[in-house]
């Protein structure tokens, strides 16, 4: 049966089947045998240095958080404990997370926001591993589905992610920044934004939904002048110096300034909820607002097939569900907790020191029938 020909209806359809064969079907002889193949490396090496980055940045970031828990851990069981930004190990740490964050930042420079972006799900997943193996944390079911879940999500990402490439140059994102999609997205971002500021200053609203969408959306900004920033600096480096255009400047503003308001909004989430509440939904928000940024200010789709996207969105959904299941219902760290002595209190004298149970009603008060504190005047009367 003959192919159709390019300008009739199953044109497209064909061409994407073609291309899903190919990407499917492995050891056949020919220029284009699979996913693994020569050929489809030599097409997506640039975007494949980009994942690798971000697959090891994300690792790296993965084992900066547990270096810090286990810093945390380990200060508070000392009788003594000093100030966390006092360990050596905590500051490891915090350097470990800087490096993980810079190999983020390149990765941006060399493939579109939409591969890059879903690929935080390997931090999750990694921290999880780390956790297992290092923290004696128990590795229950759900986190081997999530983290399977989590893997097959990426495989589907990095082979129908867009295959675009486009060197990002100070003329480029001037170009973008004006065009009227951008526009039109940047006035209801800021219109959403402002009414949900309105609700959660003025209102005292404080639902998770609310501070993290704040945060989603402070976070597809940054996405865009990061990569418009890596993307700038990669190509001053391979072909022609772009860091004396203005555009470079102000999206560095940008991308700080978002960044900050961002980490606020996002301590002030973790301070009201627990991280195995915050991380997932946290991951979804930012990885959905990210996409959307990258279809609408760089264009990451445009000319994809509806059956590639539909698969790239599938892949994403099983990250997303990976992530989930990892995050559930894990369990507290018990910390060990002191007794809490009254003998230094002026006018108080106490025999016995209590011991504080969060699970009782009598959460620190005196046990029933104690008369080891009396007034000084009590104390009189009685003589």
């Amino acid at each position: 049966m003959a192919a159709p020909a390019p300008g009739e209806p199953g044109a497209a359809a064909s061409a994407v089947l073609d291309e899903l064969a190919r990407n499917f079907t492995y050891g056949a002889q020919g220029a284009g045998n699979g996913s693994l193949s020569g050929a489809w490396y030599r097409r997506n090496q640039i975007h494949l240095f980009g994942v690798l980055l971000a697959i090891l940045g994300n690792l790296v970031i993965s084992i900066s958080l547990n270096i810090q828990k286990y810093s945390h851990l380990r200060s508070a069981q000392q009788e003594h404990p000093r100030p966390y930004f006092r360990s050596v190990l905590w500051w490891g740490g915090v350097m470990l997370m800087a490096l993980g964050e810079t190999g983020n930042f390149v990765a941006y420079g060399f493939a579109p926001i939409t591969l890059i972006a879903p690929l935080g799900c390997m931090s999750v997943t990694g921290s999880a591993i780390i956790s297992v193996m290092f923290l004696r944390e128990n590795l229950r079911a759900s986190d081997l589905v999530g983290m399977t879940l989590a893997l097959a999500g990426t495989y589907l990402l990095v082979n129908f992610a867009p295959n675009i490439t486009q060197p990002i140059s100070a003329r480029t994102v001037q170009y973008y920044f004006v065009g009227w999609q951008f526009m039109i997205y940047m006035i209801l971002e800021i219109l959403v934004f402002c009414i949900l500021l309105y609700f959660h200053k003025r209102k005292g609203m404080k639902h998770i939904v609310i501070l993290l969408t704040l945060v989603a959306l402070l976070a597809s900004v940054t996405v865009i002048s990061v990569k418009a920033v890596s993307g700038m600096i990669t190509f001053s480096v391979t072909d022609k110096m772009q860091l004396t255009y203005p555009i470079f400047y102000i999206m560095c503003i940008i991308m700080i300034a978002s960044c900050v308001f961002q980490v606020k909004l996002l301590n002030q989430a973790t301070e009201l909820y627990t991280t195995a509440t915050v991380v997932p939904v946290n991951h979804i928000f930012f990885t959905v607002t990210a996409i959307i940024a990258g279809i609408i200010f760089y264009q990451e789709f445009l000319g994809a097939a509806f059956l590639t996207i539909f698969i790239y969105l599938f892949g994403c959904f099983l990250s997303f569900l990976g992530v989930v299941l990892v995050t559930r219902n894990r369990e507290k760290e018990h910390l060990p907790q002191s007794y809490i002595d009254f003998g230094n209190v002026p006018g108080k004298q106490i025999l016995d020191k209590i011991q504080p149970d969060s699970s009782g009603l009598s959460y620190g008060t005196l046990p029933d029938g104690s008369d080891s504190i009396k007034s000084p005047s009590e104390e009189k009367k009685g003589v």
